[in-house]
């Protein structure tokens, strides 16, 4: 576990960017790799990239002028001088080769984004094993909404930033930080984030006390405060030993932060206070829907007023917060049937955002998930289970594998089949054709009434996308 950098590649990483002309991305639209494209565009450096599948985010890459090659092919880095990659690309890809024997500078995605927060005197690191992009997105739109000019970097969606980057003239940066591989700990946090600690990445981490112990060495980054989740007892122990300002954040009274007085208004929308030690500090109208965002919205305060937000600002910015992309976001309606997607892919994130959708009031709730990763399927089946079974109705696509060959030996069989009434179909080699069954499926049996939740962090989008187009042409837009 943990293939750190060596000496002199640290020496390579540490170096300015002032004398790179031409950065090449390959797999440019991944979730991670779009943000500092956007971030390193707006710096004026010379960007292309590739990528195999066509997507909203490839074609806002090349609405900013990045051009962009479909495949991979040693002839697509030219002349850069610097690659990125993601964890995602396997060794042998033919661009990563190419430019290993070009001389050029090779970077994994982690990396380059080591670099950009060491250039921020006041790096906030959102990191939890659930929740980071909601709470990144929350104090971004708490800060920048609140006239305070800063860079961001979140793993989806903001639409007050048009995307999921932004570049500010400020030394202040919000950040999400990823515990895959690792990959948190090449980062440079002022303020460290912890939401929550919980097993996944267990292929990387192998159990829960590497996991306990990668938080602990994160925390342990923070040149200023940690604000860490008091509730949580896997937290509490990667908190041991930390010799930092340790803020936290729960339900408990006990903790620095907490919410009381909560009111669910509707489906959609619930309204509380935050206390700040023992004192009313704010009170807020959360957009969203699910008792966790309760929590992640106090996480967010707590993070932002250590960072310049007074109460009115977080109540502004909560208030006019609406969601990142694909967290729960509604696509549309047809037939009194309603159609929304959500990143969530691991069971506790599938319980939460589907125990909440369960009180909104729909008649019936679908899930259609597909599962992320052999080994996560694998490894956590039966709490996929229990979490499939919350809704009326569920369908699984076929496993979207990822980085990884299936050495498990499962398929969406294996799973759906332990969950009563589940309908999957199985076609592991057309990837297309498995969703037009699923989504044909859908519109045949869902009534007026159902919400249609598509779940999982591939492409299943492309899923909710189709079902809609199909409940369009049955009962018109």
């Amino acid at each position: 576990m943990g293939n750190f950098i060596q000496d002199s590649e640290y020496e390579m990483l540490t170096s300015p960017l002032t004398n790179k002309k031409h950065i090449h991305f390959i797999g440019i639209g991944g979730s991670g790799m779009y943000p500092l494209a956007q971030i390193l565009h707006t710096k004026e450096y010379y960007l292309t990239g590739s990528d195999n599948n066509e997507t909203d985010t490839l074609r806002a890459v090349r609405k900013m002028g990045i051009p962009v090659y479909m495949g991979q092919s040693a002839d697509n880095i030219g002349d850069a001088d610097l690659v990125v990659y993601s964890a995602a690309i396997m060794k042998d890809n033919p661009e990563l080769v190419a430019a290993r024997s070009s001389g050029a500078d090779v970077l994994e995605r982690s990396d380059m984004l080591g670099i950009i927060t060491r250039e921020y005197e006041h790096a906030v690191c959102v990191s939890g094993t659930h929740g980071k992009t909601t709470v990144t997105s929350m104090i971004t739109q708490i800060l920048k909404g609140g006239g305070i000019d800063i860079t961001a970097y979140i793993g989806g969606k903001l639409p007050l930033i048009g995307g999921s980057g932004c570049v500010g003239s400020t030394q202040t940066m919000v950040c999400e930080a990823c515990e895959f591989v690792d990959t948190f700990l090449k980062l440079s946090p002022d303020t460290a984030v912890v939401l929550n600690v919980d097993e996944d990445h267990l292929d990387y981490f192998k159990n829960l006390d590497n996991i306990i112990k990668s938080f602990h060495r994160f925390c342990g980054l923070a040149k200023s405060r940690v604000i860490a989740n008091g509730d949580d007892e896997n937290t509490r122990k990667a908190l041991e030993g930390i010799d930092k300002e340790i803020i936290t954040f729960g339900y408990n009274e006990s903790n620095d932060w907490y919410p009381l007085n909560i009111v669910r208004k509707n489906g959609m929308c619930t309204v509380f206070d935050i206390y700040h030690e023992g004192e009313l500090f704010t009170s807020v109208q959360l957009n969203i829907p699910g008792e966790h965002n309760v929590l992640n919205t106090v996480a967010a305060a707590a993070a932002a007023y250590a960072n310049g937000a007074d109460a009115e600002m977080i109540a502004k910015g909560i208030g006019d917060f609406h969601g990142a992309k694909r967290r729960f976001e509604k696509y549309g309606e047809a037939g009194g049937i309603t159609v929304t997607d959500d990143y969530g892919h691991h069971p506790k994130e599938l319980s939460v955002t589907l125990n909440a959708a369960m009180e909104m009031g729909y008649n019936r709730v679908w899930a259609v998930f597909q599962p992320f990763t052999f080994s996560r399927t694998a490894l956590l089946l039966d709490d996929f289970v229990k979490a499939l079974s919350i809704p009326d109705k569920c369908v699984i696509t076929a496993i979207m594998g990822g980085r990884e060959n299936n050495d498990y030996n499962i398929y969406d069989t294996d799973l759906a089949s332990k969950i009563d009434g589940a309908v999957w179909f199985p076609d592991e080699q057309d990837h297309d054709k498995n969703f037009e069954l699923c989504a044909e499926y859908v519109c045949e049996n869902a009534e007026n009434g159902d919400l249609v939740l598509t779940m999982g962090c591939g492409d299943i989008n492309k899923c909710a996308v189709l079902i809609l187009e199909k409940l369009w042409s049955k009962y018109g837009e």
